[in-house]
């Protein structure tokens, strides 16, 4: 039975264990351009031993963005930013792996720590919004969108298919769809955003059919012995839940059919009037739901931070892969320290020996 240390292969790609970094916004970018933070933040997380280093949400579009300071990959020049990042990351023992998506609605807003709400109209740092729907997400989000013509909808999802090229070929192995989180995928399929009438709007069926045609259409560029994943918000905790997990969990079967490698479970976070039960790894039992319902490899992050919890989310086969972002930010080796609690031997592996050599010989004195 694997455990958080042992390796995880899937198609071409070995990590060197279970652990993986979260996609975590920085919000350091300078338009959409990587930078010396990114830099150092990434490289450094890899060298602290994690498995996989997925980079941030990284727009498709200028639009796309959350923030003003997100990153993207909307041009050659953009993609050329990311080179020394990607083999940073391969040159400490993690996959590179990029998280690409498109914010909708909850785009063109500020900074958290800046009140991480939507720009005032007028501020030479806003732009408008578009989404399926002419509807506000609310709270401190209420700019409406522009509902998107179909034309819209058919740039978008080439954005997605360019934007994968780019990663492709500056060596990304590890591709991560945001389809979660009240963004743009998240929009299309969520009741709370989509209100069309057309072939994107209503039925189930419809309101897939954006994350879907997007998926096959990145799957067509993406190589095959690389992995093609998936965020997805499969849940809402809106009163709904049944109905919004069984619904997810027939979006994922077809998803996997057309070419999704690996899921990682997160909340959809669609309407501010949802009631989260935050507590210490609330989602993995709903990440094992869809693991044996959709037979599809999953991860899942939210709240894991203790070396026990998570090597025992693996053990039970609740979980293939652990996401961790804040303890992560709190202490970049924490697989360093994690394997000693789990008093695994080879521990001092998972450091490099400038800093390897001194805490063992620490350790042993």
């Amino acid at each position: 039975m694997a455990g958080l240390f042992d390796p995880y292969t899937l198609k071409g790609v070995t990590l060197r264990n279970r652990i993986a970094v979260s996609p975590m916004c920085q919000y350091m970018a300078d338009d959409g351009m990587p930078n010396d933070w990114h830099q150092v933040h990434l490289a450094g997380l890899a060298r602290g031993g994690a498995g996989l280093v997925v980079v941030e949400a990284t727009a498709v579009a200028p639009e796309g963005r959350i923030t003003p300071g997100c990153t993207g990959l909307w041009s050659d020049a953009h993609a050329e930013a990311f080179r020394p990042l990607v083999q940073a990351i391969r040159k400490a023992g993690s996959i590179p792996g990029i998280q690409i998506g498109h914010a909708g609605r909850k785009a063109s807003a500020n900074r958290p720590w800046e009140g991480d709400d939507h720009i005032p109209d007028g501020d030479p740092r806003a732009w408008p919004t578009i989404a399926p729907s002419a509807v506000a997400f609310g709270g401190g989000l209420p700019k409406v969108p522009a509902a998107m013509s179909l034309e819209d909808i058919a740039r978008v999802r080439d954005d997605f298919v360019q934007a994968t090229i780019r990663a492709r070929d500056v060596g990304f192995e590890w591709l991560v769809l945001h389809f979660a989180h009240g963004y743009l995928g998240q929009s299309f399929f969520s009741t709370h955003s989509n209100r069309r009438d057309d072939a994107y709007g209503g039925s189930l069926e419809n309101r897939s059919r954006f994350l879907l045609e997007t998926l096959a259409a990145v799957r067509a560029v993406w190589p095959e012995d690389r992995p093609l994943t998936m965020r997805f918000g499969v849940i809402e905790f809106d009163g709904r839940d049944e109905q919004t997990l069984s619904e997810s969990i027939q979006l994922i079967r077809q998803a996997k059919a057309t070419g999704l490698d690996f899921l990682d479970v997160s909340v959809g976070f669609s309407t501010p009037e949802a009631k989260i039960p935050w507590g210490p790894g609330f989602m993995a039992p709903v990440a094992a739901r869809i693991r044996r319902e959709a037979d599809i490899p999953v991860a899942t992050s939210w709240l894991i931070s203790e070396p026990l919890q998570a090597d025992s989310m693996i053990r039970e086969e609740q979980l293939d892969l652990v996401m961790l972002g804040r303890p992560l930010l709190a202490d970049p080796h924490w697989p360093y320290a994690a394997a000693l609690e789990l008093g695994i031997d080879r521990a001092a592996w998972t450091l490099p020996p400038p800093y390897a050599h001194w805490l063992e010989r620490y350790r042993a004195a």
